[in-house]
């Protein structure tokens, strides 16, 4: 209950923080000569750059902020809510544009006043911020050059925009105007500052060891990290931080994992990473003894929020990393409740975690369904994908009373979460993680 009052307040916060200089709009002796669509387009273009202010709040990983959700929430209304403050800002010049096609003559950089050529930059900012976020894969742009790329155009882009404001001096000149955008400029600036500085120097002082690197099946390597001058840290089992390996938190190659090792050695935290991309893929060299910080812990996807009599797990390809973070703990808590997981892989050879699931069996009440795309001859079990069919199959008597957590692909959470409603299960009794927060 607490939780859900914490999340209302923030939902609450969130909209008076944009809607506040709308009324503030009204104070005052509005500026002569301007019609209502004019007036209409500022409006927009205010509540659009709030949003988009509000938006250093939102990727902080404040944690008072997104546990009522899970951040994994956090950023996908991250991202969807940019959209919605870009499309307000941009209509404030189309509108202007439309109603009165005379100032079209102010994109001349040349001739227009400072102030409109330093709004058309921060314009221009905001379109490449949201045009290498929705299309950076196809674009070719990793993801450590696309940090780069949203962060110091969204902080351009945000800071043009109040030149641009401050300029045109119009909706600043009562002093509750001028006070309110001093606030909230004040405001993202501390948020960006924590982000950036304090929090980076606070992971300066709890660094981390390579202790080992460990080949997995799969094309995964497993990361033991040993805490060095400080007891560790402490999460749930399921949960994932970001990761830096490197001399300094302060570099902008980070990336989120999971907890592969149980919770309860908070003293020996291992990470299982799979090969897919630019920095995975060279994940195996990293040298031990490389020193490592991580910004955690994170995530809803763990058991340890909700009570249940029973679980079903299903994960697909790297999924298995939490999925075995919360089998390992339970094993150590001599937690006994029944466990089924149904588990995809392309081939038994590959599938990570295969001998450690076997012996988990010995220390768990636990069944476990594998499912292999490109099975051998030999092989007897479940082919293909995992499906209502598959699920239905397997499932416990007490399905109604089980908890269900998903991992996988993004396509895959969809498919099953689908799946289960169509036989029966309730969606509030299934969690899942996605690791897009681009």
């Amino acid at each position: 209950m607490r939780h859900i009052w914490r999340g209302a307040f923030w939902i609450a916060l969130y909209l008076l923080l944009i809607i506040a200089p709308l009324f503030v709009l009204l104070i005052g002796q509005a500026p002569p000569g301007r019609g209502f669509w004019r007036e209409f387009s500022v409006g927009l273009g205010f509540a659009g750059l709030s949003m988009m202010g509000l938006q250093f709040f939102l990727t902080g990983r404040f944690r008072h902020i997104t546990s009522p959700y899970g951040i994994d929430v956090v950023y996908h209304f991250h991202r969807q809510i940019a959209i919605i403050a870009f499309f307000f800002i941009l209509l404030h010049p189309v509108i202007l544009i439309s109603s009165s096609p005379s100032t079209l003559v102010l994109l001349n950089p040349l001739t227009a006043p400072w102030w409109i050529t330093i709004g058309t930059g921060g314009l221009l900012a905001f379109i490449i911020v949201i045009v290498t976020s929705l299309y950076r894969i196809e674009m070719g742009i990793i993801f450590e050059h696309w940090r780069i790329i949203h962060g110091y155009m969204s902080v351009v882009a945000v800071a043009f925009s109040m030149t641009h404001i401050a300029g045109v001096s119009y909706y600043v000149q009562e002093p509750v105007k001028r006070w309110l955008w001093i606030s909230m400029v004040i405001g993202w600036i501390l948020a960006l500052l924590y982000v950036r500085i304090v929090k980076p120097i606070s992971m300066l002082r709890r660094p981390y060891l390579i202790e080992n690197v460990i080949k997995e099946r799969g094309d995964s390597w497993t990361l033991a990290l040993k805490p060095h001058g400080h007891k560790g840290m402490n999460f749930k089992p399921g949960q994932f931080a970001w990761l830096t390996i490197g001399k300094s938190p302060f570099a902008i190659r980070e990336h989120p994992f999971s907890f592969s090792s149980s919770a309860m050695n908070p003293g020996q935290i291992e990470m299982t990473i799979k090969e897919l991309g630019d920095f995975t893929s060279k994940i195996g060299e990293v040298a031990r003894g490389t020193r490592a910080f991580m910004d955690g812990p994170y995530g809803t996807f763990t058991i340890d929020h909700y009570r249940s009599s029973g679980y079903v797990f299903i994960a697909g390809g790297v999924g298995i990393t939490p999925i075995i973070s919360i089998l390992r703990t339970m094993a150590d808590r001599n937690d006994l409740r029944p466990v089924v997981l149904f588990y995809q892989s392309k081939t038994l050879e590959g599938t990570t975690f295969r001998e450690e699931l076997e012996n988990l069996k010995k220390r768990l009440n636990l069944q476990v369904i594998h499912i292999l795309s490109q099975p051998a001859d030999d092989w007897e079990g479940e082919t293909g994908r995992i499906n209502e069919k598959v699920i239905a199959k397997y499932l416990p008597s007490t399905r109604m009373d089980c908890e269900y957590l998903v991992c996988g692909p993004q396509p895959m959470q969809m498919a099953l979460k689908e799946a289960l409603e169509k036989l029966g299960i309730s969606l509030e009794r299934v969690q899942s993680e996605s690791f897009n927060f681009v």
